[in-house]
């Protein structure tokens, strides 16, 4: 232990401990510790991104509704007999989605949308024990400090949030008269996701020291993050988009219905007028279109503002994501959202986003 200035700054390394004389001190965690740390935190990171991945599987394939009832424990084992799949399906077979749409579907059908759910909830609680596990065991270790440890508490607590919030989702196509999932629960529950995501890389970065060049430049700050918060808003439309099924429409580019902007009597035509945003599937496909004709003017500018400067690299290579991004995008709706681009479209949002993520962080620092 040694004894340290009460203003002194903290590396990734330490962790501060007041005594009862008043004195501080520093524990010092091995490097070789944080490298592991950083591994798993990435590891877990990769995890949110497949289950973003198969959270998309699962709605584009139409099976989000397959599985009627949460059962966070016991949901984990699968119907076992053929007297179980019955009674599973007789449960789907009660609810609207299966009369208004799946009318006549066969038990060998109805399995196949059953498997991509319950992958999509075993992978979630196959996320949980890959975060609770290695916590503890690191905890117990002296691997990580208790300021870090309380930080990954936080984000599995956003964890268990998600889990509410997608049964929340589900319940939401359950209701009498709904075929899907309600949009705006959709998009939180993709929003949520981003979150955690942004979350985990973040900390994993910045377990690793910057290498700085001087001193933070204020526009690469100030400009990363106001990147980071558009991404954040983008892929908040795209769920809008994902959970009206907009996508499904306006299969042109660049002109929708033969205009650029569609008429004030298409963008607004549902009442009460804020709905629009929501359930109007003109607008909300429009939106999510100049929000990333935005992004990649506002990347592009951002990186030139950087030329010369060590934040310039980072912000290049964001600025061509964002255009890849764009236009898997425009190649996605020309197609009318097949599963391989709708998945490969959702996944690299979530490249953007942790490069974002990087880049913000990075800038902070002055590296």
């Amino acid at each position: 232990m040694a004894i340290a200035a009460a203003d002194a700054p903290l590396t990734p390394t330490e962790t501060r401990v007041v005594s009862t004389d008043g004195l501080q001190t520093f524990h010092m965690v091995r490097p070789q510790s944080l490298t592991a740390v950083r591994t798993w935190i990435f590891v877990l990171a990769a995890l949110v991104v497949a289950m973003v991945a198969v959270g998309g599987a699962t709605r584009l394939t139409g099976s989000g509704l397959s599985i009627t009832e949460w059962r966070p424990v016991t949901g984990a084992i699968p119907p076992l007999s053929e007297s179980a799949w019955l009674a599973e399906f007789e449960k789907y077979r009660a609810i609207p989605q299966y009369e208004l749409l799946n009318r006549g579907m066969s038990l060998a059908e109805f399995k196949v949308i059953y498997a991509w759910e319950w992958g999509h909830r075993q992978l979630g609680r196959l996320l949980g024990l890959a975060f609770f596990i290695p916590l503890v065991w690191f905890w117990a270790r002296g691997a990580i400090s208790r300021r870090l440890a309380l930080t990954l508490l936080a984000i599995g607590a956003l964890g268990g949030l998600q889990g509410a919030v997608g049964w929340l989702m589900v319940a939401s196509g359950l209701e009498p008269g709904m075929v899907a999932v309600a949009p705006v629960k959709l998009m939180l529950h993709l929003t949520l996701a981003s979150v955690i995501f942004a979350s985990l890389i973040g900390v994993a970065t910045g377990l690793k020291p910057a290498v700085r060049n001087g001193a933070p430049i204020r526009r690469a700050i100030i400009g990363a993050r106001v990147f980071l918060g558009l991404v954040f808003l983008q892929i908040a439309l795209g769920g809008l988009v994902a959970g009206s099924k907009a996508g499904l429409t306006y299969n042109t580019w660049p002109l929708m219905d033969g205009a650029l902007i569609p008429p004030a009597s298409a963008l607004f035509v549902v009442v009460p007028f804020i709905e629009n945003f929501v359930d109007n599937v003109t607008l909300v496909q429009f939106n999510h279109r100049m929000l990333a004709y935005g992004l990649v003017a506002f990347a592009v500018w951002h990186a030139w503002s950087l030329a010369g400067t060590a934040a310039f690299r980072r912000a290049r290579v964001l600025a061509g994501l964002t255009l890849g991004q764009m236009v898997l995008g425009i190649v996605t709706l020309l197609l009318a959202v097949p599963l391989w681009a709708g998945l490969t479209h959702q996944i690299f949002a979530m490249a953007v986003l942790g490069m974002a993520v990087v880049h913000a962080r990075r800038s902070g620092e002055g590296a």
